[in-house]
């Protein structure tokens, strides 16, 4: 039999019809059910799922409803295996359906969980920490230590408190290093920060080489922390060797002493970093410090400090000076200053700085209105590594008003020539 050509156009159009009717109402449903599921109450989400029973993202919020709302854990459990079951690839199902598990009971169905959710996402550092911890939990260091490995390379925010149960777990830093640490800037920094809070200082060493060998440039404040540290460690050789080996990778040779001057940043020519080995000051009541471009001795500028109160001792800049023991020093300085009102006047000296004893004081900087120097020859007690320059006010504490411009320091092992 011919069917005629508008016949066909009829069965075309019904056919097609049809196929749009089922397409809307599949569309109507997907869209009731998304408009469900974005609710909170019980009858919402029960009804999406039967809208879109295919749906895993629904099932897994009923599931977390049970779990969280109502705190039915079995029907919490039922609705994430389902969930899991139509969408293995989301590690979110599989860590709520590992939270379930652990909930009811049954380490094994935990493990299997995790490891599927390791499997679906395997750097989701939320995903590592919870398996970290359940490896820990069963003894497995081994496996506890990779997945913190995990946790340390996908969030900074959970470093800190990952380092700090691996070093508990195993506080040995060449097998962290080794295994653990990725050698990544904020990771080091973080375990750095972590073995100074704990004194461990042979260990900080270590990370610090290690930071350094990254050659990666990273924030001068934590320089100045660690250096801080060592030195607060009686440990200013290795604060010396610190100092040396990150100036280069931050590209801030400028600031390395030399032989001829064991002083840096003598002149001001340079930005005061304000730590480090390098010039380091601190707001003082009555004393205000500044970097001088109208009127200096050499370079570009000198440093200003004006002083204008009562109950000043200290100017509020210093700067510490590795040295060796047992050693002849020679230093220069170069001051200018106003009339002063007040006994006495501002003076440089230079103390050990762990024993307080000075090794050279200068008389009062006052009654200058030119650039005189300041010279002097001292040698260092066999016991001496570490200098603090400093501008004190002495007598200490007594009322002083005038201003005082420094410029020039120079302090360098007495040459063999000069000599006797």
């Amino acid at each position: 039999m011919v069917i005629p050509l508008a016949g066909r156009q009829r069965w075309l159009f019904a056919g097609s019809a049809l196929l749009t009717a089922a397409y809307l109402l599949l569309a109507g449903r997907e869209f009731a059910a998304s408009h469900f599921a974005f609710r909170t109450d019980l009858p919402s989400l029960e009804r999406a799922v039967r809208l879109a029973p295919g749906n895993a993202e629904y099932r897994h919020r009923l599931g977390r409803y049970f779990a969280f709302v109502t705190a039915s854990p079995q029907t919490a459990l039922e609705n994430y295996q389902l969930a899991t079951r139509l969408n293995p690839h989301q590690a979110r199902y599989w860590f709520d359906l590992a939270a379930a598990y652990q909930v009811a009971g049954n380490p094994n169905g935990q493990r299997e969980a995790l490891e599927r959710a390791l499997q679906a996402e395997p750097t989701a550092p939320d995903v590592a920490w919870e398996a970290a911890n359940f490896f820990l939990i069963q003894g497995e260091t081994e496996r506890a230590l990779r997945e913190f490995r995990v946790v340390i390379e996908n969030d900074p925010s959970l470093a800190p408190l990952a380092l700090l149960t691996c070093w508990r777990v195993r506080p040995d830093v060449d097998a962290l290093l080794r295994d653990v640490v990725p050698h990544q800037t904020d990771s080091l920094i973080a375990f750095l920060s972590l073995l100074q809070g704990k004194h461990e200082t042979d260990s900080a060493i270590k990370v610090w080489n290690q930071l350094v060998q990254v050659h990666q440039k990273f924030e001068t404040r934590y320089l100045f922390d660690y250096v801080r540290y060592l030195i607060e460690a009686h440990r200013p050789d290795a604060a010396a060797t610190a100092w040396e080996q990150a100036l280069s990778v931050l590209n801030l040779p400028a600031y390395l002493p030399t032989t001829d001057n064991l002083i840096v940043n003598g002149n001001f020519s340079l930005d005061v970093l304000n730590g480090g080995f390098d010039w380091s000051y601190q707001t003082q009541p009555g004393v205000r410090l500044l970097l001088d471009p109208s009127d200096f001795r050499e370079g570009q500028r000198s440093l200003s400090i004006t002083f204008e109160g009562p109950g000043i001792s200290d100017a509020g800049i210093r700067q510490w000076i590795p040295v060796r023991g047992a050693t002849a020093y020679d230093f220069t300085a170069y001051y200018k200053s106003s009339a002063f009102q007040g006994v006495g006047g501002p003076q440089i000296v230079l103390r050990d700085l762990y024993t307080g004893e000075p090794l050279f004081t200068s008389d009062p900087l006052n009654g200058a209105g030119f650039w005189k120097a300041v010279r002097s020859r001292f040698t260092t007690p066999a016991s001496t590594a570490l200098l603090v320059l400093r501008i004190e006010r002495l007598p200490v504490g007594s009322p002083i008003r005038g201003k005082l411009w420094l410029d020039d320091f120079q302090l360098s092992p007495e040459s063999s020539e000069a000599r006797p």
